[in-house]
């Protein structure tokens, strides 16, 4: 019976490809994977599905767990049990029944799942005919073939039921009210009948799959559903690779790629599989069509070539005057129809039809069959019932909104009351209103994309592709420029929260293509210039740039531009940027409150959050780690130069030893001193996530290092610890030395200005001998002196897994650098070497020069501090900057270069070298053409000097660039 069953499903399966073929996209689900998700957001809850997809941009969370379709019902763990009932989720379109025939296909050829021995798969959209059933007579019509369902419905098989299309059902379930039910065999209502399965008490032993638009989704009660996994959406790569597989010519693939970059509004939708379908077949048809038409820019654009196509598609060109102008009355006729049943479809939430609603609206079923019928209605046949639904949701309300575009200018009374008298309302700008109106009160947003689509097809260039579908009357422009007052005005008086109802007037408005203020607000925010410009206004432009701007989310620098009010403002779209800058706005501990509720948000996105040179307090402190202690997506947080003080690191700390998801933290000059450098050696102890901490100047001094470096002795995770500037001086070293010995997983450490001396040094440098981990270390501008180098320099001869060493500003003079020269002659691990301002003269140079010519590792960067300490390091490959090496130095070094193969770069700025150092780096040029870079800024070389050089470089080495 088994096998029987599964050969009836995948001739099933095939009948459906079959059909698809023609209506939706080939998707190949299985390279692809379902999001872990715990449980729906609010967005996912409340809004429409475009909107949803907008403001995520269809992205996929890093933060979630992965799940392929054959661990879907298997346990997560080894002490836990597999779901019950498993809710799948995700937007029109996103290719939710795709996701179930593959996994039928899959476990009936055996290829997953073989646990599970029986599969019965229900489109409840067929169930919307039924009214009264029990489930064994609902089994029996549904699958004829089993001769004996009690058998698979008994707990001695592992049975799946599949609810697909929740969606589509025509009942909203009740589960607080419906009545129970455990008879399998008793008639109940149809919705009660779906509503005791998912509960449990009818068919307990049976697994249940539910798959929905997140919407409806939610009307399930979160207690009742045990896992929960959503569809994502394609990113850019994946419309790339769908383009490159949808089109055997490449150059389609490239020219509807470079027009999907140019317009983020259509590669945003091209982020739901069905609608990236929709869009690269219409615009490959407009550039077949061999017109002159330029490719749509807008939603409406698209979605009106969409129809075009579809009408003209199967239908033979050069038709005879007479017949072409029937056929456009049909199709006219037939669009008038599908629009008003659309339209009233919509206001009702209603997305499947059957036969008696075709009927009700004029629309011949034998239309249907046309080539614009069969391609923007999907008949979809089973032996339960016959349904119909348009191509895609989006599709429903673009028809919806050509019959509401139309019908307003000559309607006398309120179109959204389809069978009740009101008052009258004439004219299209009152009829328009009144659709704004509507959409702006609908809390769940679901007019938002017919308003969008409405106020689209004001613009000519829209309605030109509809001129053979439409009666269109004539149009002098003027209510596309009403329209656009009309929304100006409705942005000016939003409330005092940027909304998704306000953020979609300026979707509108660029379906208008009145572009200008989201320019201006676009360029300010890339250049971070915003500063007193964010009137209400131009806040909803803002909030509409985060969902159509990758760029702009990705990074939205709001730098120096905000305040409390704006903040709050804001606050519901900053949920969805990635990295979200917020530096020098004298931001106080009220505006944590604020952020702190965004970062706690379900909804939240954010991975890197700057606070970076604002007022915070331990108050804000606090707010932001109750929100750390929920938080799953933030990664970074920057809280350089506030004022938390010790009691705020301590509250930050307390979170981080709960939160398992933030890796970098910058509290560079907070005033934490010892006891906060104390809370964040607790933290190390226990937290396997932190990677990178920055102290910089907080005055944590010789015991507030020593417990860091108590905790560093078992810590395995933390790579970059920056303690520069906190008066560490040699007995802070000297704990910290000694954690090297035992911690090789720390690669970068800071100890610049430090008063490190050379009994500081001797203890470091017997620690270097022993670590084989750090990668990096800092001891700028200590007081280094020959001692303390020609310890390092011993160090060096044993340590191979240093690459760079930074000993900027100390007093190494002449004889601690030649022990170090001496030292990087058999060193094969040391890549960067910094030594500028060290009292180094030619003597140093030599020995420098001479390392160089047996040393092929060695690029000696220089390291400069990073910019804004956002974890960026701008380096230039440098040597002797600002020391004294003279004519002899730079003679040496002349001719080690000739040998030297690795040094890319060469900075001797302001070393007095004159035209005979030029001389002489000319010549080196002509023997090696490894050097990219060279400075010799400050050197006097004048133009003499300057024509060698370049003689030189035009000679032997074209790609070296010289600053003089």
């Amino acid at each position: 019976m088994v096998e029987k069953h599964k050969e009836v499903l995948l001739q099933l399966l095939e009948k459906h490809r079959d059909r698809d073929s023609f209506s939706c996209p080939k998707l190949d689900t299985s390279s692809r994977v379902l999001l872990l998700v715990d449980g729906l957001s609010d967005l996912q809850q409340k809004e429409h599905d475009l909107m949803q997809v907008g403001v995520t941009r269809g992205g996929k969370r890093n933060h979630l767990r992965q799940l392929g379709l054959e661990k879907l019902f298997e346990p997560l763990t080894r002490v836990s049990v597999p779901p019950r009932v498993s809710l799948t989720v995700g937007v029109a379109g996103m290719g939710k029944t795709t996701w179930v025939r593959h996994f039928i296909r899959q476990w009936s050829q055996g290829a997953i799942c073989t646990d599970i021995h029986f599969i019965l798969p229900l489109t409840l959209c067929e169930l919307n005919s039924l009214d009264k059933l029990s489930v064994e007579r609902l089994l029996k019509q549904s699958f004829p073939h089993l001769a004996d369902p009690s058998l698979v419905l008994s707990g001695a098989c592992r049975t799946l039921l599949i609810l697909d299309g929740l969606d589509e059902f025509r009942s909203t379930l009740n589960f607080s009210d419906a009545a129970p039910c455990n008879d399998p065999k008793k008639e109940i209502p149809i919705d009660d009948l779906i509503t005791n399965v998912i509960r449990g008490n009818l068919l307990p032993d049976v697994a249940v799959w539910v798959t929905s638009r997140p919407g409806v989704a939610s009307l399930i009660p979160g207690g009742l559903v045990d896992r929960v996994t959503e569809i994502p959406g394609f990113s850019p790569t994946d419309i790339q690779i769908f383009l490159n597989h949808h089109f055997s010519e490449q150059d389609f693939a490239s020219r509807i790629w470079t027009h999907l970059e140019s317009h983020k509004i259509l590669m945003v939708m091209c982020s739901i599989p069905c609608i990236c379908w929709m869009v690269a077949d219409t615009l490959l048809y407009i550039m077949q069509s061999g017109t002159q038409e330029s490719l749509p820019r807008t939603c409406t654009e698209l979605y009106a070539h969409f129809c075009s196509m579809k009408a003209e598609v199967g239908e033979p060109r050069g038709r005879e005057p007479v017949k072409m102008e029937q056929l456009h009355g049909t199709n006219r006729k037939l669009l008038a129809n599908l629009g008003r049943m659309a339209f009233y479809g919509l206001l009702k939430h209603k997305y499947t039809f059957n036969e008696q609603d075709l009927k009700a609206y004029g629309i011949d079923l034998l239309l249907t069959q046309s080539s614009f019928g069969a391609g923007v209605l999907i008949r979809v046949e089973s032996g339960i019932h016959t349904t119909y639904r348009l191509t895609h949701l989006t599709v429903q309300e673009f028809l919806a909104a050509t019959f509401y575009h139309v019908s307003s200018k000559r309607a006398i009374f309120d179109l959204f009351s389809e069978s009740t008298m009101t008052w009258p309302k004439i004219g299209f700008q009152n009829h328009f209103r009144s659709a704004l109106q509507h959409s702006q009160q609908a809390e769940d947003g679901h007019l938002d994309v017919f308003v969008r689509f409405l106020t689209g097809l004001l613009s000519p260039t829209a309605l030109k592709p509809l001129s053979g579908l439409l009666t269109l009357g004539k149009d002098d422009g003027n209510q596309k420029v009403w329209a656009v007052g009309f929304l100006q005005g409705l942005l000016a008086s939003a409330g005092a929260v940027v909304s998704l109802r306000s953020v979609n007037l300026a979707y509108c408005l660029q379906e208008l293509q009145h572009t200008e203020q989201l320019r201006s607000i676009e360029e300010d925010l890339r250049d971070g210039s915003l500063a007193g410009k964010l009137t209400r206004p131009h806040c909803v432009v803002l909030g509409y740039l985060l969902h159509v701007s990758p760029e702009c989310s990705e990074q939205t620098n709001l730098t120096g531009c905000l305040n409390y009010t704006t903040v709050k403002s804001l606050l519901p779209q900053l949920l969805y940027c990635s990295h979200l800058r917020l530096e020098n706005n004298n931001l106080k501990d009220d505006v944590m409150e604020l952020l702190g509720s965004l970062l706690s948000a379900k909804d939240c996105h954010i991975q890197k959050i700057s606070l970076a040179d604002n007022a915070v307090s331990s108050k804000g402190a606090k707010a932001l780690s109750r929100a750390l202690l929920v938080n799953r997506t933030l990664t970074s947080l920057n809280l350089r130069n506030n004022n938390i003080g010790s009691r705020g690191a301590k509250f930050l700390a307390e979170a981080l030893k709960m939160n398992q998801v933030l890796i970098s933290i910058n509290l560079q000059n907070n005033a934490i001193e010892k006891e906060g450098a104390q809370a964040l050696a607790e933290v190390l102890q226990c937290n396997r996530k932190l990677v990178s901490l920055n102290l910089r100047k907080n005055t944590v001094g010789a015991a507030g290092a020593k417990g860091i470096a108590d905790a560093l002795k078992t810590n395995r995770t933390l790579t970059k610890l920056i303690l520069c500037s906190n008066q560490l001086g040699d007995k802070g070293t000297a704990a910290l030395a000694e954690a090297l010995t035992l911690n090789h997983s720390l690669l970068s450490l800071h100890l610049q200005s430090n008063s490190i001396s050379d009994k500081g040094m001797t203890v470091l440098t017997k620690a270097l001998r022993l670590n084989r981990g750090l990668v990096f270390l800092n001891l700028r501008e200590n007081s280094i002196g020959v001692e303390g180098a020609k310890n390092m320099a011993q160090a060096l001869q044993e340590n191979n897994s240093l690459q760079d060493l930074d000993l900027t500003a100390n007093l190494l003079h002449d004889d601690g650098v030649q022990a170090i020269a001496r030292a990087i002659r058999s060193n094969q691990g040391l890549t960067s070497l910094h030594l500028q301002w060290n009292f180094i003269k030619s003597t140093a140079t030599k020995a420098l020069a001479q390392a160089l010519a047996s040393n092929n590792t060695i690029q000696l960067l220089e390291y400069v501090d990073p910019i804004n300490d956002q974890g960026f390091t701008c380096c230039f490959v440098k040597i002797l900057q600002e020391n004294a090496i003279g004519n002899e130095g730079v003679i040496f070094l002349a001719d080690a270069l000739k040998i030297n193969t690795s040094l890319r770069t060469l900075c001797l700025q302001e070393n007095s070298l004159g035209m005979d150092g030029a001389i002489f780096i000319a010549t080196a040029l002509k023997g090696n053409h490894q050097l990219t870079y060279i400075n010799l800024q400050g050197n006097g070389i004048g133009e003499s000097g300057a024509k060698v050089i370049s003689d030189a470089i035009r000679a032997s080495a074209s790609g070296c660039v010289v600053d003089i």
